[in-house]
């Protein structure tokens, strides 16, 4: 919550604004750190990958008694679940100004190796008739790229003139400085939660074939274990850890890990915009990343980094190599990521149009 929502909550409280940050399972230490930012935090109970319809009905009764009781002016939600239960539960309680931002279709709708399986075509078709329900009682609706908006006008009714293009939720780019190319060893580094779907078996296999070429190059690993239906467990990653191919730190602050990092990479199958792109992005970093809804968002390429189709390991290996024999790219193109940073994700910029889509504008 608080790297993500936080340069929101700031620009918020800038204006004056009362916040109430809603969020299940907190945490004292992150409960401590949004408290400090000025806003209220409150808990609520959210079974986030389970499917008991009574225990979401329990979720959406919670939510609509809390907003009887807090009367807020505006409720802004964002994930799959808050975004159902949240808008009917402001809608229920009379909530003047409703705002709900898909960050991503997630997991139901991503094409895996074969497609999509009956779980995820049967999961997609409940979150697409939920979604219709509550983006009828949304004001507007926040898309981060455009193949989302299309496939939510589609699938779900979402529509147009409710329909809001952000472009990604941007970074702080103070927080974010360039660092000075890296390039020895020349080191490629994903950071993602460990789901299938981030391609993180892509890059293990990419990361493989490369080392055997070129026993000096680095591979990192970062990010946590997760419960998501993808989820890639410890053991599925072993092989390559005991090999000495990838080292895998875990869930970390990435900043120091980027700063020793030539080129960021996602193999990604689909996403909102990558928050970690962005800030690899703004500290300079090269991307090879895939063809996809979202990534593509990120790179022009062969300009601050390549794209290769997804599930496609030789492309990706390819891409790998042309950095390897050229080191001279990795900082041009990383000088290149940083001004497209500059350019599409500066928080600040994007704030300003979140704040007007909340009907909660800075005045002059």
């Amino acid at each position: 919550m608080a790297n993500f929502r936080g340069p929101l909550i700031t620009a918020l409280r800038s204006i004056g604004a009362k916040i109430s940050v809603m969020a299940p399972d907190w945490d004292v230490g992150s409960q401590q750190l949004v408290g400090s930012m000025g806003a209220e935090t409150t808990d609520f109970n959210l079974s986030r990958a389970g499917l008991n319809p009574l225990r979401d009905l329990a979720t959406l009764i919670q939510l609509w008694r809390y907003f009887r009781v807090y009367k807020p002016r505006v409720v802004f939600t964002y994930a799959a679940k808050t975004n159902i239960w949240g808008m009917l539960a402001a809608a229920l309680a009379g909530v003047p100004h409703r705002v709900a931002m898909v960050e991503g279709m997630g997991y139901a709708f991503t094409e895996g190796v074969n497609g999509r399986s009956f779980k995820q075509r049967w999961l997609g078709w409940v979150i697409a008739q939920l979604y219709r329900v509550a983006f009828r009682l949304a004001h507007k609706v926040v898309v981060l790229n455009a193949d989302d908006a299309r496939e939510l006008q589609q699938l779900c009714g979402l529509r147009p003139d409710k329909t809001v293009l952000l472009g990604g939720i941007g970074v702080p780019l103070q927080d974010w400085p360039l660092c000075l190319p890296h390039t020895r060893p020349v080191t490629f580094t994903l950071i993602a939660r460990l789901l299938r779907e981030k391609g993180i078996f892509e890059y293990l296999q990419a990361a493989r074939l490369v080392k055997s070429r070129y026993p000096h190059v680095r591979f990192w690993l970062l990010g946590g274990l997760d419960t998501n239906p993808g989820a890639v467990s410890e053991q599925d990653i072993k092989p390559w850890l005991d090999d000495g191919v990838v080292e895998w730190p875990g869930q970390v602050n990435v900043k120091p890990w980027l700063a020793q990092t030539s080129v960021f990479v996602l193999p990604s199958y689909r996403e909102g915009v990558p928050r970690s792109t962005q800030e690899a992005m703004a500290m300079g970093r090269p991307v090879i990343t895939t063809d996809v809804p979202g990534c593509r968002e990120t790179v022009v390429d062969s300009v601050n980094g390549y794209m290769v189709p997804p599930r496609d390991v030789p492309a990706l290996v390819a891409a790998m190599e042309r950095f390897i024999k050229h080191p001279e790219l990795i900082g041009r193109m990383g000088a290149e990521s940083r001004r497209l940073a500059e350019e599409r994700f500066d928080v600040r910029v994007i704030n300003q149009k979140l704040l007007a889509v909340l009907g909660l504008e800075r005045p002059e």
